[in-house]
């Protein structure tokens, strides 16, 4: 099957679901995106511990769940605060870890303190992203409010969809590389197409209705998620550069792996969030 078809294909399924849950229940919706970092966490520590360091990746994935779940139910139930200090048996436990790792001899593995770095990054650069969009989901009341959340994908896909078509039409043949050592197909021109078109679509958000932060905001909100969107992408192309995989994995055809998919919400929702909860007091 065409290569452009599949991906049409897998995408809109992947679109579906996400939207589908988000709109249906915050429940369903929380226990799709906590999947989707447990695989994305195990895909980023997959390719950088390899085969090795199995503790530390299973602490690592606990210790993201942990925090997901916990900002989940604070946002959603207003748990007590004392439940937040659960993550701190995990973490610990995660960072003395590798006290306790061997190689194949039984030995201890000596560069395991160096690769702890990406035990604890995983948590901090994948799973901490998206407990702090699930806050986004619940009003002061605790009542469920899917319209930021949905609004900041709207965004994020409108900026990867635009940048792909400006991309692919104006910066193929003749277009200005936006950095040629870590992205080779990324051009000046997807870069501003991307954009236009996210602030194309913070319009149409703002004339809809499904956001009443002010045009102003949602315009600043649209820039943030589309420039930190394309630097949320470029590292995690750099990181798979490093450790010379073409994809993080293949959960979904003509995509690749799940941190394929959300490279730039990583960086580009907690920024935006921040900006929000600092501006609009959200």
């Amino acid at each position: 099957m065409n290569n452009t078809i599949v991906r049409s294909l897998s995408g809109a399924i992947f679109l579906i679901i996400m939207t589908g849950s988000l709109l249906w229940n915050p429940v369903v919706f929380g226990i799709i995106m906590l999947l989707a970092v447990v695989v994305m966490m195990w895909e980023y520590l997959t390719i950088s511990l390899s085969g090795e360091f199995q503790k530390g990746k299973i602490l690592s994935v606990i210790t993201g769940i942990t925090l997901f779940v916990l900002l989940f139910l604070d946002s959603a139930y207003g748990i007590d605060n004392r439940y937040h200090y659960l993550t701190v048996l995990p973490a610990a436990l995660l960072l003395s870890s590798f006290i306790f790792e061997r190689d194949k001899k039984g030995e201890v593995i000596k560069e395991g303190y160096e690769r702890a770095f990406f035990t604890v990054t995983a948590v901090v650069y994948i799973a901490l992203p998206f407990a702090l969009a699930v806050t986004t989901l619940f009003d002061a009341d605790y009542s469920y409010n899917p319209n930021m959340l949905l609004s900041l994908f709207i965004l994020l896909w409108s900026s990867d969809v635009g940048a792909y078509v400006f991309g692919m039409t104006f910066g193929q043949k003749n277009g200005h590389k936006l950095c040629p050592a870590i992205s080779p197909k990324k051009s000046w021109e997807g870069f501003w197409g991307g954009v236009g078109t996210t602030i194309t679509s913070a319009l149409i958000i703002h004339l809809t209705g499904l956001l009443s932060i002010g045009l102003v905001h949602i315009l600043i909100i649209a820039v943030i998620v589309s420039v930190f969107g394309v630097l949320g992408d470029l590292a995690e192309s750099l990181f798979k550069r490093n450790f010379a995989v073409k994809d993080s994995g293949r959960i979904l055809p003509g995509h690749g792996g799940l941190l394929d998919r959300f490279d730039g919400a990583l960086i580009a929702f907690p920024v935006a969030i921040a900006y929000l909860r600092f501006f609009c007091l959200i």
